[in-house]
């Protein structure tokens, strides 16, 4: 039976996509295939908000802004046992025993495998790791005595959070993902569906990258001081090397809590809590 969903034609998605009522709708409605994705783009509702859950969860919990309520979605069986280290363009980052990553769309279940962390990859981390035989990895302490490293203790060891270029097409393709690697001035990055492996790159930042995100078509490594670096031909049709530039920017405001970054509209924002400490002693 031939595919009716992608043959509608691009006016008449736009026409029901004007008429979504809530951020709920339109990831259900993007997530059919790419003409519909391309129908409704993200900034055209409020996003649907990822609640903390743990590798031991069954479903994961979302938060609608528009309507002022959660939801969840059952978490397939093969993805159950995972630690969460991300969530970028409506699919989330899942990481095994082997720091291998699967990227799971909750609401069709689609899942798309990322290249497992390598030897490179964990000598990039401030952690003293080694891999066993059956392909996990050992955690070594100060005592030396070595563990196989607990699934949440992988992202201590890894991959702090994983950010997308663009959601991976049909074919699983179509994007690149970089990664933020704990106490390190290196990323790594893999182009989704084709590489068999991540590649490094060096920042150039004084200070561990603590985020990443994905602005006007490059990716930004952002320490924790809030220097940033523009990671430049990460893909390159001319074969140019990728590599990092610092590049000026505002220090964030000494007393803001909890910083994040995020993009919207094609502009870098920088979000957190701001604090009144004096307000709070004099409570207390």
């Amino acid at each position: 039976m031939p595919d009716w969903s992608s043959g509608l034609p691009s006016e008449l998605l736009e026409v029901i996509g004007k008429r979504l009522a809530s951020g709920t709708d339109a990831a259900s409605f993007r997530s059919v295939c790419s003409p519909w994705r391309d129908a409704v783009p993200f900034a055209a509702l409020a996003p649907l908000l990822l609640l903390p859950f743990g590798p031991d969860s069954e479903r994961v919990t979302l938060y609608s802004v528009d309507e002022e309520k959660a939801f969840s979605l059952p978490l397939p069986p093969g993805a159950r046992g995972k630690v969460p280290c991300g969530a970028s363009c409506g699919w989330l980052a899942l990481m095994d025993g082997s720091a291998a990553v699967t990227l799971l769309n909750p609401f069709t279940g689609a899942r798309v495998e990322l290249p497992p962390a390598d030897d490179d990859v964990a000598s990039a981390s401030s952690m003293l790791v080694s891999r066993k035989d059956d392909g996990r990895w050992v955690l070594h302490h100060e005592d030396d005595y070595g563990n196989a490293a607990a699934d949440e203790g992988m992202r201590q060891v890894f991959s702090y959070e994983i950010v997308l270029s663009a959601p991976p097409d049909a074919d699983g393709r179509g994007c690149v993902a970089m990664a933020v690697l704990p106490s390190s001035t290196e990323v790594a990055f893999c182009r989704v569906g084709v590489d068999r492996a991540w590649t490094l790159l060096e920042t150039y930042l004084e200070c561990s990258v603590e985020f990443v995100v994905h602005c006007q078509g490059r990716f930004l490594a952002i320490d924790c001081t809030g220097e940033i670096s523009n990671c430049s031909n990460i893909i390159s049709a001319d074969g140019s090397r990728p590599t990092a530039t610092p590049m000026p920017s505002l220090s964030p405001p000494e007393d803001l809590c909890h910083r994040s970054y995020l993009e919207s509209n094609g502009e870098l924002y920088v979000v957190g809590a701001m604090v009144n400490v004096l307000r709070w002693a004099q409570r207390w």
